[in-house]
């Protein structure tokens, strides 16, 4: 079998859906190729290996300035005319007359690449399967604009709002025309089955060869998060910040033993420094660059409370948010705090997979910190009693067989 996928990102640090299913698929006999935007991003360079993949450069920027206004323009480009797909289309369309493949893989958060998937679908008569990492609907605000857009006296909330609009009316148009269409929570499945019912759960995950539990003990108690801060309508640490607060105020924690350490991005420093501010704590704050993907398994298993920032799951907050980070939490079997719990499809699979808490309010959390530190303190290192049996069921290799099935189900039905 051989597939072509188009994809916005293969595979930097905030996307590595398609990089780990490509691994799989490879690993099960299937060849894939990919076209995708070019990020420079190495994170998860590693996946790349030996695969085909071309890179469509849209701009390139020597500086932040520069880099905006660039983003901007091909923003506008892309909203207006299709631009970015329009080059997409082109690049793939010449792999598909040079080489034969059986099916189409189109993988995105919002829209891009997906008219040109449909439209290399519609020319080459081979069925598209539309993977959906994350969709806008998702999300409380504007967050799913890649960057602020500048003021314009109220202008660029109509730019937003008619963005928006443009996106989902051509998604659920593509929608329709797919063979199959896959998402990552429950929440996703239930609203795209509106557009199209011929679609599948297929959770983000770890990959079982990097990602295990390791019995590592540590000099400090470490709370740690890996990633970015978007908005904080989107992932709040507020609780962590006012219980570990009232822990130092009580003279129950010391910055010489205990820490909370973030490896993230500067624009989600400069948020997390804000925001901590508020409270007594800003000694036991360690801030980090973010490190290439193979590091963080050692991270994790070395922290003591692995942190998952995410806020309650209803009209003005996140949808379905189940990102990456809280999977591969689940496989090194260290607790996981859950600030602010979104009380949905998150929480359920805490509950479900045994794996911590996710915190409603302060006194929980700032119990579930306490119970854990006592736990270090005694014995040098925490541990979650998990349910492995259910965690299983979030490895890459599982969600690589459940893609395949899905494809073998397609193709055979095609005969």
């Amino acid at each position: 079998m051989k597939i072509l996928i188009l994809c916005d990102l293969f595979p930097p640090a905030f996307g590595p859906r398609m990089g780990y299913l490509c691994k799989y698929l490879k690993q099960n006999g299937i060849e894939p190729a990919v076209v995708t935007e070019y990020i420079h991003d190495e994170t998860f360079a590693f996946l790349t290996g030996d695969m085909h993949v071309v890179r469509v450069l849209f701009y390139k920027s020597e500086s932040h300035a520069n880099h905006y206004s660039k983003w901007l323009n091909l923003f506008l480009l892309e909203m207006l005319f299709g631009y970015k797909n329009r080059r997409m289309y082109r690049e793939a369309r010449q792999l598909t007359c040079t080489n034969r493949y059986d099916l189409i893989l189109c993988s995105t958060y919002r829209l891009f690449p997906l008219p040109a998937a449909c439209r290399i679908a519609k020319k080459t008569r081979l069925p598209l399967v539309v993977d959906l990492r994350d969709i806008i609907e998702q999300f409380s605000g504007n967050e799913f604009i890649g960057h602020t857009l500048p003021r314009l006296g109220g202008l660029e909330n109509i730019i937003a709002s008619l963005f928006r609009k443009i996106n989902l009316m051509r998604r659920n148009r593509a929608l329709r025309q797919a063979a199959h269409v896959t998402s990552i929570s429950p929440w996703h499945t239930e609203l795209l089955a509106r557009y199209n019912p011929r679609v599948s759960l297929i959770y983000n995950g770890f990959d079982p060869d990097i990602f295990y539990p390791s019995a590592v003990k540590s000099e400090r108690f470490y709370i740690t998060y890996t990633g970015r801060i978007v908005s904080l309508l989107l992932r709040n640490p507020a609780l962590l910040f006012e219980a570990a607060g009232q822990l130092a105020d009580e003279g129950i924690i010391h910055p010489e033993k205990f820490r909370i350490r973030w490896f993230t991005d500067d624009k989600s420093r400069r948020i997390l420094q804000r925001e901590a501010a508020k409270y007594p704590i800003a000694d036991f704050m360690e801030y980090h660059e973010y490190v290439p993907a193979t590091e963080i398994p050692a991270i994790l298993n070395g922290s003591s409370i692995v942190l998952l920032l995410a806020n309650k799951s209803d009209d003005r907050g996140p949808k379905g948010v189940m990102t990456t980070k809280f999977f591969e939490a689940l496989a090194v079997e260290r607790p996981v705090l859950c600030v602010r719990g979104d009380e949905g499809c998150l929480e359920e699979v805490i509950r479900r997979t045994r794996s911590g808490l996710s915190a409603h309010n302060v006194q929980e959390t700032r119990q579930f910190i306490e119970k854990h530190y006592c736990q270090w303190l005694a014995t040098g290192r925490t541990a979650a009693d998990v349910d492995r049996t259910e965690i299983e069921k979030f490895s890459r290799k599982a969600q690589a067989e459940q893609f395949i099935r899905i494809f073998d189900q397609i193709l055979n039905a095609n005969g």
